[in-house]
């Protein structure tokens, strides 16, 4: 289906005023408007209801053998990482906890240092 815009000529520095969407029919020369957006969307809506409506729940085994069928598909579509690439990643991820450990651990120890050092009862 051929549709066509039609724009009015009163725009001024490149806005649109009016837009109208034509529809094409059979015979070119009966192009007539196409429906409002919000009738479109209250039909699509419609639609969706009336297939929850009656969309059935079904046997419960029969709804987890297909969730599992469906996560295994969803599975295979995963590009999974190589035994190098794994083996990198693992490396990275525990330097940077470990860095991360020795920086919390000093940090610790210094407020807990600090902490005694301002609250102590003239020990060192």
């Amino acid at each position: 289906m051929a549709e066509s815009k039609r724009r009015d000529n009163d725009a001024v520095d490149g806005e649109i005023n009016e837009e109208i969407e034509l529809v094409a029919t059979d015979d070119a020369s009966d192009a007539k408007p196409a429906k409002d957006k919000s009738d479109k969307a209250e039909k699509s809506s419609d639609k969706v209801k009336t297939e929850k409506s009656t969309e059935k729940r079904g046997n419960p085994f029969s709804r987890l053998g297909r969730f599992v069928r469906e996560v295994v598909s969803e599975l295979r579509k995963v590009i999974w990482p190589t035994r190098k690439e794994l083996l990198t990643y693992t490396t990275v991820v525990v330097v940077f906890v470990a860095v991360m450990l020795t920086i919390v651990a000093s940090l610790d120890w210094a407020f807990a240092k600090g902490v005694l050092w301002v609250f102590a009862d003239g020990k060192k």
